[in-house]
């Protein structure tokens, strides 16, 4: 399974980045300008990988369904996009794993949710991607995750076919596009999860517990 791969995929919030403090701030200034008392960005943490939904719901506790929520949304992308990288950061391990794949030849990439507006500009200004051989974003074809297109559209861009490629994610839903795009897939056990995750029932093929842990798993997989 590991042993054949000729590329890893990753998911980006959660997984290779640390967004959520830039995530939070966007929705705390919003609360502030409002005259609501800040929160600390730790309140924010735990609905990081859910994007303005998860955001809004901690500041404002609302769902898409209230009547004002997609102007609070639009709101909300127009004050993140403009600090989006402030705060941000590749989580410890990551730059040297993704150093490590690219001296064994690996290729690499990043699939997300997160639509190209915000995933083309902060990939760009982060060096960490620079080597990556693909970017999808949630935009990027007609279906998101736990749609297995993305990750298609991935493998094809790498030329490769989906099955030697890795799918690294910390949400069940990578785990969900990765089986059915027919990929090895790997739960990220940090992040953004929740200590009411379930990830053994994610049915994922290995589970990491750092961003360094995939290599041992890669090298482990290559000596048996």
């Amino acid at each position: 399974m590991f042993h054949q791969a000729r590329a890893v995929l990753f998911d980006l919030d959660g997984t290779l980045i640390d967004s959520a403090p830039d995530l939070g701030a966007a929705a705390d200034k919003m609360r502030v300008a409002r005259g609501m008392p800040s929160l600390p960005l730790d309140t924010y943490r735990h609905m990081a990988g859910a994007g303005a939904r998860g955001m809004l719901g901690i500041a404002f506790g609302l769902e898409p369904e209230h009547p004002g929520y997609d102007a609070l949304r639009e709101e909300f992308f127009v004050i993140y996009e403009n600090a989006m990288a402030e705060r941000t950061r590749a989580f410890d391990g990551v730059p040297e794993l993704i150093a490590a794949l690219c001296a064994q030849g690996l290729a690499w990439g990043v699939v997300t949710n997160k639509s190209m507006r915000f995933t083309g500009p902060l990939t760009r200004q982060m060096p960490l991607f620079a080597s990556a051989g693909t970017i999808i974003g949630g935009d990027s074809t007609p279906h998101a995750k736990p749609h297995p297109e993305p990750l298609f559209e991935a493998a094809r861009r790498l030329d490769l076919p989906p099955a030697s490629c890795i799918y690294v994610g910390d949400d069940e839903r990578d785990v969900k596009a990765g089986r059915a795009a027919g990929m090895p897939t790997v739960a990220a056990c940090y992040g953004y999860l929740g200590s009411n995750a379930e990830i053994a029932s994610w049915g994922a093929d290995a589970r990491i517990t750092s961003p360094l842990d995939l290599l041992a798993l890669l090298q482990s997989a290559q000596m048996a």
